[in-house]
């Protein structure tokens, strides 16, 4: 039996990443009408850009800048941040946030983790109390006294229960439909079903319910959304892992390109990987007690391993960090001239993973992880990485 109501689907940003996420949800919402409102908003923070002559779609008259946004609806393809890819008919580029979001019932964040709370302020009493969203953003919220998952700075901001999206997804392969599979980690919270742990973001004691008439926002209908024949998708209850790993795995591989970018080879890229991998499951079990941390969300899901793989791979922190050392220069530098205005996650999270690891005296304990920000730093080179992870090794767990 149809629902009487159906979800309405917002997604908030519109980069590579976001663009590609975006084409595989209005799929599914054309797909699946009796469960998801078609049209898929896309909030776009407006710019202007110049068609470039290598774009199939530049002619004289298309010279100039024009609105992103007004680019994107014409032609179906965001023409600067996934271009060469067809985005669905029901997908609407939007400029304005607040009519993006009206009335949208799941909101799908994946945007620069640098603007989730100024973006999150700009929502409050804007969307609608009962929403429930997915964070696709890599990172964490980093202070000397707390490490925050961009899903709890949501939910906390905007009093909605918020889960993660992770995994080994580079935009550019799934934009073309290449095979992949991510991990979801949603927890349906107490006032939707029975939940397998306490959901409840911080700071508020309870959620607005679903009201009657709309499907409940569960695993199956995560997995109606975001599914496709190209993109598999696992669900798991694990948020905190599955967001960790998305963060601290571009550290990583930030390490694993200088050891290419030197020509030490493939061993000493799976020398950094293992270290790399122990290092994220301590961190998550120091830090994140309480908040139903597992090993296997690190060792068996594409949030975790099969992440890191893919990031000392092809990533763009592991291709920045290897022409930094080919070329000789700053991987600011690299970072300023190849990334399209873009940012390398990696070297963000770097100085504040290392900022809260110093205010809590466990550098030590975590030497991949402190040897990648003194490089960044400046006071240790790429060549000393065997003897800088060997301080300390990461004991088993």
């Amino acid at each position: 039996m149809a629902p009487e109501k159906r979800h309405k689907v917002t997604v908030v940003g519109s980069g590579n990443w976001g663009s590609a996420i975006a084409k595989i949800i209005a799929e599914n919402t054309r797909d699946h009408p009796d469960v998801f409102e078609p049209l898929v908003q896309m909030w776009v923070f407006e710019e202007e850009f110049t068609l470039p002559p290598t774009s199939k779609h530049y002619n004289g008259s298309s010279a100039g800048p024009q609105k992103l946004t007004g680019l994107i609806n014409h032609y179906h393809e965001n023409v600067k941040y996934l271009p060469g890819i067809r985005l669905p008919d029901n997908l609407h580029a939007n400029s304005s946030l607040h009519d993006a979001v009206k009335d949208s019932t799941i909101l799908i964040f994946n945007l620069p983790h640098q603007f989730i709370a100024r973006t999150c302020d700009d929502l409050i009493g804007r969307i609608v109390p009962y929403a429930r969203a997915i964070s696709c953003i890599k990172g964490v919220a980093v202070s000397a006294d707390n490490v925050s998952l961009f899903s709890d700075v949501i939910s906390e901001k905007l009093g909605i229960y918020c889960g993660a999206l992770s995994g080994a997804n580079i935009a550019n392969e799934i934009g073309m439909e290449k095979f992949s599979e991510t991990t979801i980690a949603y927890d349906p919270p107490s006032e939707d079903e029975e939940s397998t742990s306490s959901s409840k973001p911080a700071g508020h004691s309870k959620l607005t319910p679903i009201p009657h008439g709309y499907p409940t926002v569960d695993a199956k209908i995560l997995k109606t959304l975001f599914h496709r024949q190209y993109f598999h998708v696992r669900i798991v209850s694990d948020v905190a892992a599955t967001s960790l790993a998305g963060a601290l795995k571009n550290v990583v591989a930030l390490a694993a390109g200088w050891v290419i970018g030197l020509g030490w080879g493939d061993n000493a890229k799976a020398a950094i990987m293992r270290v790399g991998l122990l290092e994220m499951v301590k961190f998550g079990h120091m830090f994140f007690k309480g908040h139903g941390i597992r090993t296997e969300t690190f060792t068996e899901e594409s949030a975790g391993v099969a992440d890191l793989i893919t990031s000392c791979s092809g990533g763009r922190n592991f291709r920045c960090a290897q022409m930094s050392i080919q070329r000789n220069v700053p991987i600011k530098e690299v970072e300023r001239t190849e990334l399209n205005g873009q940012s390398l996650q990696g070297i963000g999270t770097s100085y504040e993973i290392n900022s809260f690891l110093k205010a809590h005296g466990k550098e030590a304990e975590f030497p991949l992880f402190t040897a990648v920000y003194e490089i960044l730093e400046g006071k240790a080179e790429a060549k000393d990485l065997p003897d800088l992870i060997e301080r300390d090794p990461a004991p088993k767990l």
